[in-house]
């Protein structure tokens, strides 16, 4: 069977050596005694020793190189990443005996991601048009144009483009005019952003239990903890699944509470056969790197009333009045996207579609694999008359489960 990686013993000639480079085409091979790593060899390497008046006879020991960077096999991504440099482009990663297991490289060649973008679509020919027409900043035709493709995706709804999806929550709690005193129920189980937001604004999150079956806020438990001071309810469509909307609208209507969607992991996911996002007085949106769509940053806020998403753009755009230029009646933010942002997010909706219902495909081979494995508690759960956009394909594990043994064994066969 042929070897996997270019592995040669410290003992073997220079001329075995360049044997094996040529073979795998990678310049690049890695030195072992008895499975070991103990050093690194590039054509390079080899070139400059032979101009030294090396012998291509001579041992691969004599000038392979000792100093390399190298990384346990189960050590995160991020670390791995960032040690890559113009001249460190292969990284070997071992097992705790030393042995070579995986290589990683720039491309992320070397494990399983849990997300990456799917960037395969218009996104570079329109980034090197903003280039092109120095149009890079947030003036230009990307913008607008990703506005409107996300009102046409969200019917009867107002888009506004925004820097990031935490800036998107901060920004339509001000545009709703929640402030100091009030009081915004989230759920208890999201990321810190969806909290964090109702305290930029100087209001109190009150956190709310989540439903045991869907992990979506529980209407039932929301409704207990209204109180004179409540203005909102912000439930999140965890990992994309959407959360009981017929409920949470009857619920705040019924209390003259805003209803504010917090949609950054569920754009494409459904609700009685409506987009989520389409159902509160505003909803918010994520495109950081490992969401559904990416614009690398960035964020969209949607609004059923047009005279809010217009006093929203005010305050986005440091407070100018858009009738006067530099003219600012109020204290406003710099919350924009840029035109290369919003170029990537035109190519990403341009095949939303696509990218939403490969994400189902997956989602139905995961639970088909994993439905029987015994060490599971639980799989994301359907929901009838919704359709689950799978974000993030999320597991319960049963007590007996090491969690952390799990991830680190994962990490060992490639799997982020």
């Amino acid at each position: 069977m042929k070897q996997k990686y270019p592995i040669i013993e410290k003992s073997a000639s220079i001329r075995d050596a360049l044997k094996v480079i040529d073979s795998f085409g990678k310049r690049i091979c890695y030195v072992v005694e008895n499975t070991k790593l103990v050093g690194v060899l590039t054509d390079g390497d080899i070139r400059r020793s032979l101009l030294n008046d090396s012998s291509i006879s001579d041992i691969v020991e004599s000038i392979m190189n000792r100093d390399f960077i190298s990384f346990p096999v189960e050590t995160d991504s991020k670390t791995i990443r960032d040690r890559f440099s113009a001249r460190v482009r292969h990284i070997p990663l071992l097992d705790k005996n030393g042995t070579l297991v995986d290589v990683a490289d720039p491309m992320g060649n070397f494990r399983i991601s849990v997300l990456e973008p799917s960037l395969k679509g218009n996104e570079l020919s329109y980034v090197s048009e903003c280039i092109q027409t120095n149009w890079i900043s947030s003036q230009g035709k990307f913008v607008h144009a990703f506005e409107e493709m996300f009102e046409e995706y969200h019917p009867h709804y107002h888009a506004l483009a925004v820097s990031n999806g935490t800036v998107a929550l901060h920004l339509s709690l001000l545009a709703l005019g929640i402030g100091k005193g009030d009081e915004v129920i989230v759920p208890n189980v999201t990321f810190a952003a969806t909290a964090n937001a109702v305290i930029y604004c100087g209001a109190d999150p009150v956190l709310c239990e989540i439903d045991r079956d869907t992990w979506c806020i529980d209407v039932q438990e929301a409704e207990k903890l209204i109180s004179s001071k409540t203005k909102a309810i912000l439930p999140v469509h965890l990992f994309g699944q959407p959360c009981n909307m017929a409920a949470l609208v009857k619920l705040a209507n019924s209390h003259g509470l805003f209803l504010i969607e917090d949609c950054a992991e569920a754009i494409g996911s459904e609700s009685g056969s409506r987009k989520v996002g389409t159902f509160g007085d505003a909803s918010t949106f994520s495109f950081f790197g490992n969401k559904t769509i990416t614009t690398g940053e960035g964020g969209m806020v949607l609004f059923a009333d047009k005279s809010i998403k217009n006093k929203a753009k005010v305050l986005r755009d440091h407070g100018m009045s858009p009738k006067k230029r530099y003219w600012h009646e109020e204290v406003g933010y710099n919350f924009r996207l840029t035109n290369m942002q919003a170029a990537v997010g035109v190519a990403q909706m341009e095949r939303i579609h696509s990218i939403v219902t490969k994400k189902i495909e997956i989602q139905k081979t995961y639970k088909k694999e994993l439905e029987n494995v015994e060490e599971i508690k639980s799989l994301p759960c359907s929901v009838q008359d919704t359709l689950h956009s799978n974000w993030l394909f999320t597991i319960i594990l049963q007590e007996k489960v090491d969690r952390e043994s799990l991830i680190t064994q994962l990490l060992q066969r490639g799997v982020d």
